[in-house]
């Protein structure tokens, strides 16, 4: 019996004094090599396929500002959080990004990078995005803090909704899982049951919510210019 529920999603498990459940970032780089196979396999055409539909979107989303290998930075990122999101899913596999450290990392820098590009090469448009059009003149200074207030915290929402999500569905596969000891043996076909939809819908979450980041990413980096 686990002594503390949050203990599924401990980093400081270690072996010979050195944690290694953060290795668990680097497994999806197993996937890399079936890239290089002479003769394409259902994956690699299945994967390329997904590579297509995500760069023309981002494309289209990036509109003026799209130039060649624009798309590769979020495609790389959809990629990375899906990896970690899916290997998450597996027994006794450390979920990375169920923790703020990888989830802050990804979207504080992408963020900065952001606004120090706009705010340098084009700060007339940066200072237009404060007020929308048409905002009458006594409600200018509350737009413009609360434009400000929505901007800073953006990466903060990015972060705190892959992590939160992630966390809720480990957790409730936890708790029904600690529950299926005490149930009677009637209980438990159902519980597995449940077990399972609920392994479908986490599976969903994973893609939904690295899809969800790297669209809103896009979109972040399409307002500076």
């Amino acid at each position: 019996m686990m002594s503390n529920l949050f203990s599924i999603f401990d980093p400081s498990t270690n072996l010979f004094n050195l944690s290694l459940n953060w290795l668990s970032t680097l497994l999806g780089l197993i996937f890399i090599p079936y890239s290089f196979w002479l003769i394409p396999n259902r994956y690699f055409f299945f994967w390329n396929f997904i590579l297509n539909k995500l760069h023309n979107e981002f494309k289209t989303l990036l509109k003026n500002n799209y130039f060649n290998g624009s798309t590769l930075i979020f495609i790389s990122m959809f990629s990375f959080i899906l990896f970690n999101n899916f290997l998450g899913l597996f027994p006794y596999i450390f979920t990375s990004t169920s923790h703020l450290s990888i989830s802050l990392s990804i979207s504080l820098p992408l963020w900065l990078s952001f606004m120090f590009y706009g705010w340098i090469n084009n700060s007339q448009h940066m200072f237009s995005h404060m007020i929308p059009q048409g905002t009458p003149s006594i409600l200018m200074p509350f737009m413009v803090m609360i434009e400000t207030i929505s901007n800073i915290i953006r990466p903060g929402t990015l972060a705190v909704r892959l992590t939160a999500n992630m966390i809720a569905g480990h957790l409730l596969m936890t708790l029904l899982s600690e529950t299926g000891t005490k149930m009677p043996n009637y209980f438990i076909m159902f519980l597995i049951m449940i077990q399972i939809l609920l392994l479908i819908l986490e599976s969903a979450v994973a893609i939904i919510q690295s899809y969800v980041i790297a669209i809103l990413s896009t979109l972040y980096s399409s307002e500076v210019n």
